[in-house]
């Protein structure tokens, strides 16, 4: 069986950081993609940031600067790193990985930006 988990989140004022992580179980075949996405209340799920197999990264133009993805693959990990911080970056955020097979989705985690 293969999921994603993840941690990280939580509640931080404007211009702070946060880190999250989402860490793969399971044998993956062939990752292709690694992704994080949100979700903020009453918006659709957008990609907020990707990483290929090749380690070509693209970006939301929102959180261009100030969001960076990264991988560990022999630890089966992505990370987020957020800084910078805005309360409209306030969403429920996803790890998302593409592989041979399929999509793979983490369960979210709350990030909430105060003001």
């Amino acid at each position: 069986q293969l999921y994603l988990v993840q941690s990280g989140g939580g509640l931080v004022q404007a211009g702070g950081s946060l880190r999250l992580s989402c860490v793969m179980s399971g044998t993956f075949r062939s990752i292709k993609t690694m992704a994080w996405y949100r979700q903020a209340p009453g918006k659709e799920r957008e990609v907020v940031a990707s990483i290929t197999s090749g380690s070509k990264t693209d970006y939301v133009d929102s959180v261009k600067g100030r969001f960076t993805i990264s991988r560990d693959l022999a630890k089966g990990t992505v990370f987020l790193q957020m800084t910078s911080l805005k309360p409209e970056d306030t969403a429920v955020y996803y790890c998302k990985v593409t592989d041979f097979v399929g999509d793979y989705w983490g369960r979210g985690t709350q990030v909430t930006v105060s003001a």
